[in-house]
This record gives C-alpha cells, sequence and structure tokens, in this order.
C-alpha cells in the first residue's frame, strides 16, 4: 500500500520537565503523517473539506516503545491498512534518527458527506489514485 514518510523535530513547548515528549503530542504527529499521506496522494483536508467530505477520527491506538527527547528528529511513517470503504485505517510508526522504533500506532477515520452530515463511501478520486 502506498506509504509516506516525514520528518519532524521534536520541540521544547511538547516535552515534560524530563525533556521526554508529553504522551498527548503523539497524536498531532499522527495527524502530520495521515494529512502528508493524502497530500502525496494529491489532495489535502482543506482540499477534501471544500468538496465536501470530512475525515473524523473514531479510533486511535498507541503502543509506546520508547520516548522521543527534545531535540530528536522523528521519522513518521504512514501506510493505509487496506482499500478504504466507507473508513480509511491508517499504520504509522515512529522512528528516532538513530532508527530506534518509538511507537506503532493505528487510527480508523470515516468519510462523511459534509452536507447532509452523513456517512459516505470512499470519494471515487481517491479510489482511483490507489488503483493506479
Amino acid at each position: 500500500m502506498q506509504k509516506t514518510t516525514i520528518q519532524l523535530r521534536v520541540r521544547y513547548g511538547e516535552t515534560d520537565q524530563m525533556g521526554v515528549v508529553y504522551h498527548g503530542n503523539y497524536a498531532q504527529y499522527l495527524e502530520q503523517g495521515r494529512t502528508e499521506w493524502l497530500r502525496n496522494m494529491g489532495f489535502s483536508y482543506k482540499w477534501m473539506e471544500e468538496n465536501g467530505v470530512h475525515l473524523p477520527v473514531i479510533n486511535l491506538n498507541i503502543n509506546y516503545k520508547a520516548p522521543a527527547l527534545y531535540d530528536d528528529l522523528i521519522l513518521v511513517t504512514t501506510t493505509i491498512k487496506k482499500i478504504p470503504t466507507y473508513r480509511i485505517e491508517f499504520h504509522y510508526e515512529i522512528h528516532n534518527q538513530k532508527a530506534e522504533l518509538l511507537i506503532t500506532a493505528e487510527t480508523t477515520l470515516v468519510f462523511i458527506n459534509s452536507a447532509a452530515n452523513k456517512l459516505m463511501k470512499a470519494p471515487s478520486y481517491l479510489l482511483n489514485k490507489l488503483g493506479e
């Protein structure tokens, strides 16, 4: 499946007094990973929303392996688990600059028709792009 890797630097404000990334900040790293995954597919969240599709998260699971630290360079790798239907499932791995695995994670998002506020099938433009 399609895979995207982005590089981020851990900022001071994302850490606790010990210089360790606060656990809640990983959700933001995952969001950056999936928005860049979509951008690599040729669409942005903003464009999708402007075209009537919202993608709320309905499930988030993070398995912590080792801490990310202040000023670490981290790599967020994002893949989808299978072709989306009404939902899209992402898998993530975050490694530090030493290639140590810090977390594995999964999120599930659903496609919502913005105008009707109803569940919808994955947009054809995304499915077509995945079929290439």
